[in-house]
Formats: structure tokens, C-alpha cells, sequence
């Protein structure tokens, strides 16, 4: 019997360590395109960080079929405080549909002040304008 609790704590308490150390990403994007209300699939993604007066790509992605890319910070790191840019490139996509638009790219900034949340950075898309938020 003493055996069995013994085993017993040494699953639960490996499952809790796995669990711990597969911590959610803290980067998600989402890209909806407004006039035909579909999502924004096949949008390459790039995230920045400024160090500096320069940029540094920390990562890149490509949008799925929901338009979205749940981790793009790399696997592995901790999110730090700072300043950083993802760069939509909707110029292909737009291209990809045959319809005109005016932004081929569109950088958005945002500041990091709490690394331990999750940030998630939506894109509401047409081919004049866009409006993007701190999702959740």
C-alpha cells in the first residue's frame, strides 16, 4: 500500500513539472480580413524587438488556416519587458486575392510591461485600413 501512494505521488508530481514546463507561448496574432470575413490565412509574420535605435527579428511565422499564429515568440525564452514590433506583410495576401490595396505592411509597436501575461495582437483587415487591439 505504501508503495502505491509512493507511486502515486511521483505521477502526480511528474505531471506537474511537465505541465509547468510546457508554459503557454506568450505571443499569439490573429488576422481577420474585414471585407470578406474570412480570416487572413497565409499572412507571413515577423516579430521584432528594438534593442536600441535598432530592430532585431526575434521570430516569423506564417498565418494557418484560421488566420492565426498561437506562439510566435520563440519557444524556449522568456517574453522580456521592452519594446517590440510585429510586422503583418498584407501586401502577398492581398495580391494572392487579386485585390488593390494600400498597405503592403503593417508594423504595429506595443510595450511589454508585464512578461509573465499573455499578449495577443489581432489584425482587422481591408485593403485601405486596418484597426488592431490588445487581445486576449
Amino acid at each position: 500500500m505504501r508503495l502505491i501512494k509512493q507511486l502515486t505521488l511521483a505521477a502526480l508530481f511528474g505531471a506537474a513539472s511537465l505541465a509547468a514546463s510546457a508554459a503557454p507561448n506568450p505571443l499569439s496574432v490573429h488576422v481577420l480580413d474585414q471585407q470578406s470575413g474570412q480570416p487572413g490565412a497565409g499572412i507571413e509574420v515577423t516579430l521584432e524587438q528594438r534593442k536600441g535605435t535598432e530592430w532585431i527579428q526575434l521570430a516569423s511565422g506564417v498565418t494557418n488556416g484560421q488566420g492565426r499564429i498561437p506562439a510566435l515568440y520563440p519557444e524556449g525564452k522568456a517574453m522580456a519587458a521592452g519594446d517590440y514590433r510585429i510586422v503583418f506583410r498584407t501586401g502577398e495576401h492581398f495580391a494572392r486575392t487579386e485585390q488593390a490595396s494600400f498597405f503592403p505592411r503593417i508594423p504595429v509597436e506595443f510595450t511589454v510591461d508585464a512578461p509573465a501575461q499573455h499578449y495577443h495582437i489581432p489584425l482587422l483587415l481591408s485593403p485601405f485600413g486596418y484597426s488592431t487591439y490588445r487581445g486576449n
